[in-house]
């Protein structure tokens, strides 16, 4: 009789089960982007999971949002990603961390989390945030892969998996860019778009702070999450000595 892992466990064995039974990735950010991620990871046989947020889900965010339903409307997005993960395997081991990472408090947070990590996603929206994690995961040597911007994106077949600084026709990677060599960052592997982005005006009588020309397609932000899931799930296997195929 078939159980839950059973496909699973024809592709990748008992061995490749365990070895990411036995992997703990942390989630930072858990909208668009890693709330897809974070439920491909648990799908995909991730055993220990941690997800980091202080967002609550918001109507704007049904669009595109793994968590998001007129019933979460309001409750904070890792409370629903942790039920969400327990309700898909109710074995794994999954907590979350209600905020918002910054700069000044990335090492508090850092102090939350399980010290074992073996991957960090981030699928965090602030630059400031995004350069400091990138920063932390190279000074300590865990691996990280970064979600680049989904914004005013309609063709995911121009979705790649490149470093940083190889990166054209995204104003977060070129933003990032500078942020990233003054903090001496010497590489960082991301996902994002090489497509152009399209060009969509504020609202009316809105400010240009409010980022109101930013508009996301349904399909994109999950998309870019499985893909980011994908490439995890695929280099823990490789760092665990499993091979696919």
């Amino acid at each position: 009789m078939e159980d839950a892992k059973s496909r699973l466990r024809r592709m990748l064995g008992e061995e490749g089960l365990t070895v990411l039974q036995d992997s703990c990735v942390i989630v930072f950010g858990v909208g668009g982007v890693g709330a897809s991620c974070a439920e491909a990871l648990v799908r995909g046989g991730v055993g220990r999971l941690a997800f980091v947020d202080g967002d609550v889900v918001q109507e704007s965010n049904v669009n595109r949002q793994a968590i998001a339903f007129r019933s979460t409307v309001g409750r904070r997005k890792v409370d629903v990603m942790c039920a969400m993960a327990r309700d898909i395997y109710p074995e794994v081991q999954v907590e979350g961390i209600d905020a918002f990472v910054l700069p000044e408090n990335l090492e508090e947070v850092m102090r939350r989390l399980p010290q074992n990590s073996d991957y960090i996603v981030d699928a965090i929206d602030t630059l400031s945030a995004k350069v400091s994690l990138a920063a932390w995961a190279q000074e300590t040597g865990v691996p990280i892969i970064s979600s680049m911007g989904a914004a005013n994106k309609v063709d995911p077949t121009k979705l790649r998996f490149v470093d940083l600084f190889k990166t054209d026709h995204c104003p977060l990677c070129r933003a990032m860019r500078k942020q990233a060599r003054a903090r001496g960052i010497r590489k960082l592997q991301v996902l994002y778009s090489c497509e152009e982005p399209i060009a969509v005006a504020h609202d009316e009588g809105s400010d240009a702070r409010e980022r109101t020309n930013l508009g996301t397609m349904s399909y994109i932000p999950p998309i870019m999450g499985q893909m980011v899931a994908g490439y995890v799930i695929q280099d823990l296997l490789k760092r665990g000595g499993v091979q696919l195929g």
